[in-house]
């Protein structure tokens, strides 16, 4: 049955109402206080933000209200930090939370989330058996890709030609 009948059935695993069937008690607390009050109460009953989280997600209005503001800060977050990804500093660790606040909402971003945490960590894996020669290749290579981003990025975008600047510097 569903929730809206009048009948509270037990939450599963997750904390939400399942359709198997329900203790009187609950049934005589929705039936004085109204649906969503009761989903609220239990919901704040849990702890953290898990319990926060559901308490907003009681209501329909709540429920889209919670996609909307989730969705658009995740959403600035990943997009802040592919901006920042071809510079240096912390633009994959801006895209990781962008993805881990989507998560919390959206089964897509969880899936991509685990994704990216699985390569992350085969990538390091990879890196750490390999030799000290190999090692500092990769850093060496990454240094390089960097300076060249953000040399052509300035050069590119604001006309500033590094080079001309730093030998302007040195003849003075």
């Amino acid at each position: 049955m569903a929730v809206s009948d009048g009948v509270c059935s037990p939450q599963d695993e997750t904390g939400r109402p399942s359709e198997t069937g329900a203790p009187n008690e609950i049934v005589d607390r929705r039936s004085e206080t109204g649906d969503a009050d009761v989903l609220k109460d239990e919901a704040a009953e849990r702890s953290g933000i898990h319990g926060w989280l559901d308490g907003i997600r009681s209501t329909r209005t709540g429920r889209l209200t919670l996609k909307v503001v989730i969705g658009t800060i995740g959403a600035v977050l990943v997009i802040g930090g592919l901006v920042m990804v071809p510079f240096p500093g912390p633009g994959w660790l801006v895209v990781f939370a962008g993805l881990a606040v989507l998560a919390t909402e959206f089964h897509w971003a969880h899936r991509l989330l685990e994704f990216g945490k699985r390569t992350l960590s085969a990538w390091t894996a990879w890196l750490g058996r390999q030799g000290w020669s190999v090692k500092i290749l990769v850093v060496l290579v990454a240094a390089a890709t960097a300076t060249a981003i953000v040399y052509y990025g300035l050069k590119l975008s604001l006309n500033l030609d590094l080079i001309v600047e730093a030998q302007r510097l040195l003849t003075r």
